[in-house]
């Protein structure tokens, strides 16, 4: 039986100050995540002794050092926030890791509070900025320049699962998955063969088919054997081939339906051979193709549109929920993935409600019948990037947001909650009501464990290797009958 879903995604944003001739991407990202600040003394560290980003999930160590900054920098770069997210300077971008949830609507309202969080901070670093600069901020995957930032999804897996498996039946699903997930792109980059609009922002930077590094041949399946729990049980699949999202129901299915495939994978419920004869080549030509008609080649010699390969996966998927059980939020997902494969089988462009790449498109064509452009003008790629600008008032999604033109999953009172607020089933919980309640006394943070300091006292370190502990449910009492982390820690006998 399939493990108990718990996922998180990873978002770097691209930023930019205008006006600033002497713009420096590193001191900019510092200068925005120390702008959101929630504890009062900021001495809180990031624990890297709990990393290990070398480790491969094929079996093997990669040879290479692992970066760990000194205090001053690692302070300076991190903040662990009391919704049980992670907010802190990734090379030269500012990243946003949500808290770990149970189900994909969760990670809707905790990836949009981290859309608010960094829109708040932006402001707050505007202020100290010279007269004339503005920071901009957007949630998009490239910048014209050759480079691409990432959207990474995370899952967590039962470690039994041969990770061969997971490669076999991902890569079709995750090739073919871009069209309801694509958040649209005018032209190519990285040596892509040009095209006036293509469906995915990353399917141009993917090189190999398996590997270990994020940033240099990026792979489709990424390696990394990081699990942030107990290693022994749990592996974390670490996913770079998305793109950042705008739209709630674009994330709703992203999210919801991968973490629904991967239970399948678990559970041997993939019984169809959908294996590409080069996936490489075939993500490409399907974000090249918002028309969704071409075919792309299978191993077995078949030839079917990206639309096909995924109904054969609804099929399985299908045949799965009839004989397990699944919970509301996955079957809400199943209903909403068969009812949107059946109209993009009919016309993509039906669908700007629901998925950002059609949105966008639909936004841009009519911008250039009004204006008389063609896809090469210098507006139009200005329209592609400000669809995706922080801003309230001057981003486009926002702008079809505010005028009812796309589909909404959660609230904006959910939103807001969740800026301050974490998860309540999952250890994200503990994490964030200990920040919350003892700033002063917490040393460093990771994903699977808390450090507490008192004055001389040797550091004293709560393992969370389970992510399905630490929720309300089982910590609530216990938080409340301690006033401070080290009655917290004698009422847990540490």
């Amino acid at each position: 039986m399939a493990i108990p879903t718990v996922m998180g995604t990873e978002i770097e944003f691209g930023i930019i100050v205008r006006n600033d001739p002497d713009f420096d991407p590193i001191s900019s990202c510092v200068l925005l995540v120390n702008a959101y600040r929630e504890d009062p003394d900021g001495q809180i560290l990031w624990d890297y002794d709990q990393e290990n980003p070398l480790a491969d999930a094929r079996g093997f160590q990669v040879d290479g050092e692992k970066y760990t900054p000194n205090q001053q920098e690692n302070i300076a770069r991190n903040k662990t926030l009391i919704n049980g997210a992670r907010y802190y300077v990734d090379h030269a971008h500012p990243e946003y890791s949500c808290p770990e949830v149970t189900n994909a609507r969760d990670l809707v309202v905790h990836e949009k509070a981290g859309e608010r969080i960094v829109e708040i901070s932006r402001r707050e670093a505007n202020n100290l900025l010279p007269d004339g600069a503005v920071m901009l901020i957007h949630k998009n995957n490239s910048d014209r320049k050759g480079n691409s930032y990432g959207c990474h999804e995370n899952y967590l897996m039962d470690r039994r699962t041969s990770f061969k498996r997971i490669v076999e039946h991902l890569l079709p699903f995750f090739v073919t998955r871009q069209v309801y997930c694509g958040a649209g792109k005018v032209g190519s980059e990285n040596r892509g063969e040009p095209c006036d609009f293509q469906i995915s922002q990353r399917a141009d930077f993917f090189e190999t088919e398996v590997a270990l590094d994020t940033m240099v041949k990026r792979p489709i399946i990424n390696t990394r054997d990081e699990p942030h729990a107990d290693r022994d049980k749990y592996r974390r699949l670490h996913v770079i081939v998305g793109d950042s999202n705008m739209n709630e129901h674009t994330i709703y299915l992203r999210n919801g339906v991968t973490g629904l495939i991967l239970s399948m994978i678990e559970d041997g419920a993939i019984t169809r051979d959908l294996s590409l004869r080069d996936p490489v080549r075939a993500i490409r030509e399907v974000s090249h193709d918002p028309a969704l008609g071409a075919e792309i080649q299978l191993d077995n010699g078949k030839r079917m549109t990206a639309v096909q390969v995924q109904q054969e996966f609804l099929e399985m998927a299908l045949a799965y929920a009839s004989s397990h059980p699944i919970d509301a939020v996955t079957e809400d997902v199943l209903a909403r993935w068969q009812q949107l494969l059946e109209r993009l089988a009919r016309d993509p462009m039906d669908l700007s409600r629901e998925i950002d790449w059609v949105a966008k498109k639909a936004l841009i064509e009519s911008f250039m019948d009004r204006k008389g452009l063609d896809w090469r003008a210098s507006q139009v790629q200005m329209l592609d990037l400000q669809y995706h600008d922080s801003r309230p008032d001057k981003g486009l999604y926002h702008m079809l947001e505010r005028q009812n033109k796309v589909e909404r999953i959660v609230s904006d009172e959910e939103i807001n909650a969740a800026i301050r607020r974490p998860p309540s089933d999952t250890r994200a919980y503990f994490r964030g009501e200990c920040l919350r309640r003892y700033p002063r006394e917490i040393f460093g943070v990771n994903w699977d464990s808390i450090s507490f300091g008192f004055e001389e006292e040797p550091i004293k370190r709560v393992m969370m290797s389970e992510p399905l502990k630490g929720t309300r449910e089982y910590v609530e009492d216990l938080l409340d009958q301690s006033d401070s982390a080290a009655a917290l820690l004698a009422n847990m006998g540490a």
